[in-house]
């Protein structure tokens, strides 16, 4: 009896996992991809400093320039997007479509 128990709980705790594994942070959490978050993000913060505003980007593209490296983060939840470029890891300037109705 406790093998079946053990046994039971173990598929349970497998299938709880799959299912969360295929989950969204932002769906869990709520998104931090808002316009008071965005608004945040001024010229010249690091790349550590957006992280903590808006978390992780969901993609990020890098190329080094001759003289700088060029950076772009980009975060999107749905619709809506944000762009963050970074000049030598320091914010050189943002885009968003959040303030627009989708």
């Amino acid at each position: 009896m406790r093998q079946i128990t053990s046994r039971s709980a173990a598929i349970l705790s497998l299938l709880l996992l799959l299912a969360l594994g295929g989950c969204n942070r932002s769906a869990l959490s709520g998104s931090l991809l808002t316009s008071a978050n965005y608004d945040q993000i001024t010229v010249d913060m690091s790349k550590a400093q957006v992280e903590k505003i808006l978390g992780p980007p969901t993609t990020v593209e890098s190329k080094d320039m001759i003289i700088f490296k060029k950076t772009t983060y980009r975060y999107e939840d749905g619709k809506k997007f944000a762009l963050i470029t970074f000049k030598n890891d320091q914010v050189q300037e943002k885009t968003t479509n959040l303030d627009r109705e989708p």
